[in-house]
């Protein structure tokens, strides 16, 4: 949700929506809740804060439009953590960008208020996946539309992921996709997955 505290504060009812993987996700979601006459507070990757709480009718309805548009309503309080895990992660790679480096468990722990340890394993349990192999897949999948882009070099696409090396992006890189990232960017978008699907 929110960080700024005003908002969440202010909230009524936080919705947690499966699925929500992009900017354009976020417009999609806040579109369909004020097409449902809601303006929400704001709205994030994977939950929406509104003004107020919903009757059961209204709950309905924005689900059956959320499914119709590739979204879910969570309801299960586990289910809605895993999928803040995964939100919290596609943010984090999409904003490293060069930025200072910050341990994936501290990160998630001050993120989401909870011990890394629980986070990881609920996160296994449910997926049946680990968090590190979540972070990689997202990484490869930032790694793959830096390449299409063809603007940066690989030693600069290494550096704005937070690898070490290029040459660790490209050993990564290969036993993920069984591709080099030159063999990759040859070869044009063939072995893009949506983020939904990782």
């Amino acid at each position: 949700m929110s960080d700024d505290p005003i908002l969440r504060g202010h909230a009524a009812e936080v919705l947690h929506i499966k699925n929500m993987v992009c900017d354009r996700c976020i417009m999609a979601v806040r579109a369909l809740l004020v097409r449902c006459g809601i303006e929400p507070l704001s709205v994030v990757l994977g939950e929406a804060a509104l003004p107020r709480r919903l009757d059961d009718g209204e709950r309905l309805r924005i689900r059956t439009e959320l499914e119709a548009i590739g979204f879910e309503l969570l309801e299960d309080r586990r289910r809605q953590l895993v999928d803040r895990l995964r939100s919290a992660i596609i943010e984090r790679v999409r904003s490293l960008d060069g930025a200072p480096y910050e341990n994936l468990s501290d990160y998630l722990a001050r993120r989401l208020g909870h011990d890394y340890g629980s986070l990881s394993r609920l996160f296994s349990e449910e997926t049946g996946s680990t968090l590190g192999k979540y972070l990689i897949a997202q990484k490869i999948e930032r790694a793959k539309e830096m390449l299409l882009y063809d603007e940066l070099s690989l030693a600069e696409i290494a550096d704005r992921l937070g690898y070490s090396s290029s040459a660790y992006l490209c050993a990564q890189f290969k036993s993920v996709t069984g591709l080099t990232p030159t063999q990759f960017r040859q070869s044009g978008s063939r072995g893009r997955r949506t983020l939904d699907r990782l």
